[in-house]
């Protein structure tokens, strides 16, 4: 029989609440903490917390854990390495793992092989270092980004986001010269126009009202996107977005900076989201999912572009000798199946979670690639507004039975399991949303 979710006290159990305690009086308030789950160990897409109970993991810790907990391979990679070499710092020395990571990664990324990556410890990391690099090859100083997007919370990372006003209030003054503008979201079209016309509607917004009053484009270093927003609400821009802000980049020697952090390493079905719209960035970030929950960031760009001279950046820690295998063994393991395992248990679960959306009056839309999947929820479909406190009831009911989500943007619940993820475990996962869903 497949395993369930298995509650054996009252959450949060009582080991649970002496710790809760022992945080709250230790540990920064300003972590993001949504429910009790005082976890201990994890196999699979299954965690049990302190008091043995088990949890069935839809979140895989924020779209990280791409192999699962504790992968076998990946755990004995590590082991193995860890008694070989921890730290040698990549800044200052050599040594074999950084360089036949960032190989492979020149090999995967969109594009010709012809490419060289910066390493650092996550995402925010790897978007300073775009941000950085493209100051520096294109000497202009303007940004342009989109409302919705998160790219981390460093200075400069936290300037090109906009996705949440806690993030930013009281810490301004913030980068300089950064401009925002919507981004296309087919459910919630900007300036009311027709989800067909969103792209193009962009495109000239961008084009013949920002480029002419506030971001003259010979002084635009990049563009910087998300190729499917995350912390914004999981949203999927129409197919055509990317091939025509391409074209308007091209035209005015704009880069492309394409934050993969959550998209990326297999979770749409594809190595890389951006994939999907058949579109060459000039640079990519990647973090989160590429080395199984090993802290590792990747700026990844053509020769051309990262040329920088030595010491203009750097990192202590960033290619660690132990995050390095971790990733080989990630891509290793997506290359050999996993990948394809997220395209078709991701259909199957967008399949079902559409039933879902027919069912609930309070369900206004559902979208995602693969396994990057978030279910909107309203105040009712006609109005699509959205309903904050109902979608956090649902994502807290949802722990109580035993089944751990996330929210994302204001409304929006994200489904990002692990790429291990099977059929039998998202039936699991569903049918307890579904006896969530009812009882609200």
């Amino acid at each position: 029989m497949p395993l369930k979710p298995e509650i054996k006290t009252p959450l949060p159990g009582p080991k649970a609440k002496e710790l809760l305690k022992r945080d709250e009086e230790y540990i920064s308030p300003s972590y993001t903490r949504t429910y009790p789950a005082v976890i201990e160990r994890g196999e699979g897409v299954w965690v049990y917390d302190v008091d043995g109970n088990r949890f069935l993991d839809m979140a895989a810790g924020i779209a990280v854990l791409t192999t699962g907990h504790c992968h076998p391979e990946i755990v004995k990679a590590v082991q193995e390495q860890v008694g070989k070499l921890i730290h040698m710092s990549g800044t200052d020395f050599y040594y074999p793992y950084q360089i036949e990571l960032a190989e492979k990664l020149a090999e995967i990324a969109p594009g010709s092989k012809n490419k060289r990556v910066f390493f650092s410890n996550s995402g925010t990391e790897a978007n300073e270092a775009a941000l950085k690099l493209a100051r520096y090859k294109t000497r202009r100083p303007i940004f342009i980004a989109f409302l919705g997007a998160f790219h981390g919370r460093t200075f400069g990372s936290m300037s090109i986001s906009a996705s949440k006003a806690i993030h930013r209030r009281y810490f301004s003054p913030l980068l300089p010269q950064v401009v925002h503008v919507p981004y296309p979201n087919p459910y919630r079209p900007i300036f009311g126009v027709p989800a067909e016309k969103l792209s193009d509607t962009i495109i000239d917004y961008i084009e013949n009202s920002v480029f002419t009053t506030i971001a003259p484009p010979e002084e635009v270093a990049a563009f910087v996107f998300e190729p499917i927003q995350g912390e914004g609400g999981y949203v999927v821009p129409p197919s055509d977005f990317f091939k025509k802000l391409k074209a308007l980049a091209d035209k005015y020697d704009i880069l492309l900076i394409d934050d993969e952090v959550q998209a990326g390493m297999g979770r749409t079905g594809r190595m890389f989201a951006i994939e999907h719209f058949d579109v060459i960035p000039d640079i990519v970030t990647v973090a989160k999912g590429i080395a199984s929950g090993f802290p590792l960031g990747a700026t990844i760009a053509r020769k051309s572009l990262m040329d920088w001279e030595s010491g203009t950046h750097a990192s202590t820690f960033g290619g660690n000798p132990v995050s390095c295998v971790a990733a080989l063994k990630t891509i290793e393991l997506l290359e050999n199946g996993l990948i394809e395992n997220a395209r078709r248990v991701g259909e199957y679960l967008k399949s079902e979670l559409l039933k879902l959306k027919d069912e609930f009056e309070f369900i206004g839309d559902v979208r995602g690639l693969g396994l990057m999947i978030g279910v909107e929820i309203v105040k009712d479909k006609t109005s699509k507004t959205p309903d904050t406190k109902l979608r956090n009831k649902i994502v807290d009911e949802c722990f109580y039975k035993g089944l751990l989500l996330l929210g994302a943007g204001p409304n929006t619940v994200r489904w990002c399991p692990a790429l291990i993820v099977t059929k039998e475990e998202i039936d699991t996962a569903l049918e307890i949303f579904r006896e969530v869903l009812k009882k609200i």
